[in-house]
């Protein structure tokens, strides 16, 4: 059972990292460098005359390929993660007689999107690089508990019965009612089309890994589970 899970997970944090990666290369890596441009000063939003201003063409990604490699290898390593805890949760739901289907994981990797990337980003979006924000501890502490909070209403939601779902809602709730820790007023050195098209891009790329991953972690164990089914017959 361990050896499918394990093997499970790392076959689908592989070829979902991989999908994840090439599609931030494409739409979110182009606009981080050009928000590391405003960062440095190289480019200045509302510029004065004789400064450089906002180009239409975001920069190319470069050949820094050792910067490129680690962000490869931190999605290998951060999705790999995500589906031991996919294929755990998909375990013990399976104990309940809930089947780990390819079209099940489909719908893990969804829910896994919305606790742990759209429900902390409904508070804290992703951040262009030089943007001010509060401290980072309150702000880490508001993000693991909304993930903790998002994931728990998600399965009384899915699997509660009675009063049970209602009360995951109000869970997924209450860290918002709470509200994430914001600054009194708004700084930004980048423009905020800008910010608003990284912020969509990386949830959107979020979305395709997530989805990706569960979808093979539910093709990965099912198969495997079958093949260690024929053995033993």
């Amino acid at each position: 059972m361990f050896r499918t899970v394990l093997t499970s997970a790392v076959f689908a944090g592989l070829g979902a990292g991989l999908c994840a990666a090439l599609f931030q290369f494409q739409f979110v890596i182009p606009l981080l460098l050009e928000g590391e441009l405003y960062e440095t000063g190289a480019r200045v939003h509302f510029a004065v005359e004789g400064s450089t201003q906002s180009l239409s063409q975001t920069p190319p990604l470069g050949t820094d390929w050792a910067r490129h490699g680690m962000t490869v290898a931190f999605n290998f390593v951060s999705y790999t993660g995500f589906a031991f805890l996919l294929l755990a949760g998909m375990s013990l739901a399976a104990l309940r007689g809930h089947p780990i289907t390819p079209r099940s994981g489909l719908v893990w990797g969804l829910c896994g999107f919305l606790a742990v990337q759209l429900a902390p980003a409904f508070g804290l979006p992703p951040e262009l690089p030089g943007t001010i924000a509060a401290e980072v501890v309150p702000r880490q502490i508001w993000w693991a508990g909304t993930i903790l909070a998002s994931g728990a209403g998600i399965a009384l939601i899915a699997f509660g019965n009675s009063l049970l779902p209602l009360a995951g809602a109000v869970l997924i709730a209450v860290p918002h009612l709470v509200g994430a820790p914001v600054l009194d007023t708004y700084f930004g050195i980048a423009p905020p089309e800008l910010s608003a098209l990284f912020a969509t891009r990386s949830l959107g790329a979020a979305a395709v890994g997530w989805t990706i991953l569960g979808y093979l972690a539910g093709f990965f164990h099912s198969r495997l589970a079958e093949e260690g089914d024929a053995a033993t017959a």
